[in-house]
């Protein structure tokens, strides 16, 4: 068996096993235990989560340098950063307007009894939040210290960063190939990193699920079953418009990557983090055939403008409680917030609970009480595990049909 099959089914057996004795967990024991088994299980994640993250800085800087500077000129690195953003704009638009239909078809929120909602979930996201501003979001793009920016992981800081540092190095010719050979040995030592760091990620997943099952219990997932289908709908919806857009562009090559990406796609599943597959979706979409230097240039951008199950999420959150408020929401306005978490979405991805924090911050804009994201916090882990997926699927997709239109798919 390949050692990537062999990883996969470790996974596997990891959500099994973690579910198994999450419940064992759940049913058999007090709530202090359950309390101390859920908080020491959660370390297993919280070390798979770290020893992932330490990595993805050093990681989009060097291969998005090294793909730039690959890329040659600015020319080039326009044709391939415009193509790029009109499959990010369009899949982002396609997401928010199908959480945006969903949520007004199905009308989750309606008749929703909120008097006896526990709202001391949402202090903790509350912290996150601010006011949108343009001068917030133009701080949140460009970074005062790029060392400040690898820190805490902003990721579209460090695209920022690497852009310039890329059209820069590419422009000295010479003196400039040395600096790309050496960042290119950092972004294979790093790639060689991914590898090792994998072999935790079937603990990191039984963490993850034994933790939230030995809380919840099993019965989490038949809460608020309306609100839950119809976003499970809303998630299949988008995965059949994404598969079929990716297989006009990539034909005969598309079942091939769909099954180069099922790895990543479980383990953002289970541990309910995009980010945590970066290193991994680099290595696949590699071997898939995309060239380095288009998954170096178009990944990192990606996990900053294109995560569409998170995109889809939101309308359908935000909207969805307003109804369960009595809050009426015209089409002007609904499409006005549609812009506006078109704006305030890029960039989230190192944010913790993003989508719940961006639901948040609309929700105060539009005079929506905010309280009501205590509503769904109850079920939004489950509904992360998919959106996570789907914000994969939608970044593997953008990477390989960019390559394709670039003619660099092997």
């Amino acid at each position: 068996m390949k050692t990537s099959n062999r990883l996969t089914l470790y996974i596997f057996l990891a959500m099994f096993a973690g579910a198994l004795i999450g419940y064992i967990v759940y049913t058999n024991s007090s709530s202090d235990f359950i309390k101390s088994f859920s908080d020491n299980t959660k370390l297993l994640t919280t070390i798979f989560l770290r020893l992932v993250q330490m990595i993805i800085a050093p990681l989009v800087f060097s291969t998005l340098v090294v793909g730039i500077a690959k890329l040659g000129d600015l020319k080039t690195v326009g044709r391939v950063g415009g193509k790029a953003l009109l499959w990010f704009i369009s899949a982002s638009l396609a997401s928010l307007l199908l959480g945006m239909l969903l949520v007004n078809l199905s009308k989750p929120g309606a008749g929703l009894n909120l008097t006896s909602v526990n709202v001391s979930g949402v202090k903790d996201i509350a912290g996150n939040t601010r006011e949108f501003t343009l001068q917030h979001f133009v701080e949140h793009v460009f970074p005062i210290s790029v060392i400040n920016a690898m820190a805490e992981n902003q990721i579209l800081q460090i695209v920022v960063f690497s852009i310039f540092f890329g059209v820069a190095t590419a422009a000295l010719g010479d003196y400039g190939k040395i600096v790309v050979k050496a960042l290119d040995a950092v972004s294979h030592v790093i790639l060689k990193m991914v590898d090792y760091v994998m072999k935790f990620a079937p603990f990191g997943v039984f963490g993850a699920i034994a933790a939230v099952i030995a809380t919840n219990g099993l019965s989490i997932f038949s809460f608020y079953l309306k609100y839950f289908t119809f976003f499970l709908l809303g998630i299949a919806l988008l995965w059949i418009v994404l598969i079929m857009v990716g297989y006009i562009v990539l034909r005969k090559r598309l079942p091939g990557l769909l099954k180069y990406i099922v790895q990543p796609l479980v383990i953002a599943f289970s541990t309910t983090s995009s980010e945590a597959v970066f290193p991994r979706l680099t290595e696949q979409l590699e071997e898939f055939g995309c060239q380095d230097k288009i998954v170096a240039f178009v990944l990192p951008l990606g996990y900053s403008f294109n995560l569409d199950g998170s995109m889809m999420y939101m309308t359908f959150a935000s909207i969805a409680i307003a109804q369960a408020y009595g809050i009426q929401l015209d089409l002007g306005t609904q499409l006005t917030m549609l812009f506006v978490l078109m704006l305030t979405s890029k960039g989230m991805a190192g944010v913790p609970r993003a989508s719940l924090v961006v639901v948040l911050a609309t929700c105060g804009m539009f005079k929506i009480p905010p309280e009501g994201v205590a509503l769904i916090l109850p079920i939004d882990h489950f509904c992360d595990m998919f959106r996570s997926m789907t914000n994969v699927l939608g970044n593997a997709l953008a990477t390989s049909v960019v390559s394709k239109w670039e003619k660099a798919l092997e």
